[in-house]
């Protein structure tokens, strides 16, 4: 698989990410089936590999530390903390990127993913009770001490962007960017190009949308929280399929699956673009790390192009992002 760089992080242009593991979506799959899908990954090639202490909670990063354990100097673990705080009583599921709380996530999430460094440690939401500054300059003295090898954030403005890489560089911005959804296009994009940071895409196929296995709202299911993201809702999904409809065709036209045109149309859109698509199962992620291989025409990435993001919000609720 063809590997790309930035801000000194070296990965395969497609990464794995590992969320519906442990969290979200129904189906998680059990444990011998992801530990195997994981695996499954850096055999083919597939370096970074996507987790969050969020996820489970807790349980997806000691999942991902079992996956790679003997294997660890072939993987690139990024990781994510600032949704749980763990200055109270207990851990409680809320915004905190104090320098306190960063002490505490890096020790949880080395001692869950069985390291002494995390590669790529990502802000997951920007916290708007702390200045980026602080949270920024905490993290670049866990780069000091080792623990940390790159800072990233997740979901963060363009300004955002540029007063955290003013303080330490920032090797990475972690957004959801697919056909479905294309915020980051232009300010977001223009800010990372000036400044070398990668952009990770993540929900790279629009959370199962863009590979046509819906046809309905009633194909999601009921303890699936796309049940109530307003994408899947009825009246805007109808609206979504026409997305689905365009990738596929183009799929017919070159021989392959819309996970994959959806997937190449990222690739194509610079080689500072990482999409990490999730999944639980082997044979889905060798349809996916295939999409390294498909060549897409110029009038084809036209087409594409042309798309219309999707109907409706990606969130139910949006006001935790930054923007």
């Amino acid at each position: 698989m063809k590997h790309v760089s930035f801000g000194g992080l070296d990965v395969a242009r497609l990464g794995l990410g590992c969320m519906g593991m442990s969290a979200a979506y129904a189906g998680h799959g059990d444990d011998a089936e992801n530990l195997k899908t994981i695996r499954r990954a850096l055999d083919l090639g597939i370096t970074m590999i996507d987790t969050a202490e969020v996820y489970g909670p807790f349980t997806n990063e000691d999942l991902v530390g079992r996956a790679v354990a003997g294997r660890r100097d072939q993987v690139v673990i990024a990781t994510k903390f600032g949704q749980i705080s763990h200055l109270g009583d207990g851990p409680a599921r809320k915004l905190d990127s104090s320098p306190e709380n960063i002490r505490i996530a890096v020790e949880g999430s080395l001692r869950r993913l069985a390291t002494d460094r995390i590669d790529l440690f990502y802000q997951h939401r920007v916290d708007p009770t702390v200045p980026i500054e602080e949270t920024v300059g905490e993290l670049s003295r866990l780069v000091d001490e080792g623990k940390v090898l790159h800072i990233g954030l997740s979901e963060a403005s363009a300004e955002t962007i540029r007063r955290a890489h003013a303080t330490h560089p920032v090797t990475a911005l972690q957004s959801e960017y697919s056909l479905w959804t294309r915020d980051p296009e232009p300010e977001v994009l223009a800010v990372l190009r000036e400044r070398g940071i990668g952009l990770v895409a993540y929900s790279p196929l629009g959370r199962g949308f863009l590979t046509g296995r819906f046809r309905s709202p009633s194909d999601v299911a009921a303890d699936d929280f796309r049940r109530s993201n307003p994408r899947f809702t009825e009246g805007n999904f109808e609206q979504n399929l026409r997305i689905v409809d365009e990738v596929r065709a183009i799929g017919d036209e070159v021989g392959a699956t819309p996970a994959q045109v959806a997937l190449a149309w990222l690739l194509a859109q610079g080689p500072d673009i990482v999409p990490i698509p999730g999944t639980t199962k082997v044979s889905r992620l060798e349809e996916n790390a295939a999409a390294d291989t498909v060549v897409l025409s110029p009038d084809q990435l036209t087409r594409l192009t042309a798309i219309q993001p999707a109907v409706g919000d990606r969130y139910l609720d949006m006001t935790p992002l930054d923007r």
